[in-house]
């Protein structure tokens, strides 16, 4: 687990800055604030929130009671657990907006992948009130599922280039265009994102795009680097995976569409600060080439 005082800082002196730039752009911009401010600041919150996800507690609930009974002095205005859950939701817009400021460098090498996230068993879909409306049902290489699709791109250090939430009948070819906007040199994916039309407009703004083929395809002419490249996309995957059983992006206890954002934004950071991420080692790749 990160060391909380440093993460409190980060998030601190980023909410300082963040804070005067937000607080221009509300309707009551200027007028005078009326009430009690809160008792947890917004940084102690977002440091909660992200500490989670970094710990190997499994559920929320009991990570929030063990850093009530043993970390009382760092956080000496702690609110009860029905409170916290209450008032996080405000959380949305300076995680997101943290997330941002956090990504990292284009480095012209790029993954893309899509990952599942179920909100509930698929027995229990016509039950789900939560996501109604919301969610839908998709279909991976794993089966079907009822939720969403987490779209993203990472660079060769593991680091969070973009990334895109939608419904899981969203199709991944369709985010492709939109979610390597900004983004130059090489891209990899699998077979979801084949598209001639698609691929023909990111070559022109500088991006160029290459995928697995199907069985019924031909081969294309392909660089011996750009090969063993596109064979690197378990990079993604494996970030998925981290994403998913460390990070634990995915889980079916949410009550409300708002904590299930706020999770996600956590996860994302979560794993944004750690110290140590998935990454390619070039070293290896050009024996492989003097190999070949």
């Amino acid at each position: 687990m990160t060391d909380l005082t440093a993460l409190y800082c980060q998030l601190d002196d980023f909410w300082k800055v963040f804070r005067k730039e937000w607080e221009q752009h509300l309707i009551d911009s200027g007028k005078e604030k009326r009430g009690p401010e809160p008792e947890l600041s917004i940084p102690e919150m977002m440091t909660i929130v992200i500490l989670f996800h970094q710990s190997n507690f499994r559920t929320f609930k009991h990570f929030y009671r063990y850093i009530c009974d043993h970390f009382q002095s760092y956080f000496p205005k702690l609110i009860c657990y029905e409170r916290f859950v209450q008032t996080k939701k405000t959380l949305f817009i300076p995680l997101f907006a943290f997330l941002l400021h956090s990504k990292r460098m284009i480095t012209g090498i790029a993954f893309i992948d899509s990952t599942s996230i179920a909100v509930c068993h698929n027995k229990r879909i016509r039950r789900n009130k939560v996501f109604k409306n919301l969610a839908r049902r998709g279909k991976t290489t794993s089966g079907w599922f009822y939720g969403f699709k987490l779209h993203l791109i990472i660079n060769d250090k593991g680091e969070v280039l973009a990334f895109q939430l939608t419904p899981g009948n969203v199709s991944d070819v369709s985010m492709l265009e939109t979610l390597s906007k900004g983004l130059i040199g090489k891209l990899f994916g699998d077979k979801g994102y084949i598209s001639a039309e698609i691929g023909k407009k990111l070559f022109e703004r500088g991006l160029q795009l290459f995928t697995t083929i199907k069985s019924n395809m031909k081969q294309k002419l392909m660089s011996l680097k750009d090969k063993l490249l596109l064979r690197k996309r378990s990079l993604i995957e494996t970030v998925n995976d981290q994403l998913k059983n460390i990070s634990q992006i995915e889980h079916t206890r949410h009550r409300s569409p708002q904590n299930f954002l706020i999770n996600l934004l956590a996860s994302l950071i979560a794993y944004t600060l750690q110290a140590k991420k998935p990454a390619l080692k070039f070293e290896g790749l050009d024996d492989a080439l003097m190999v070949i």
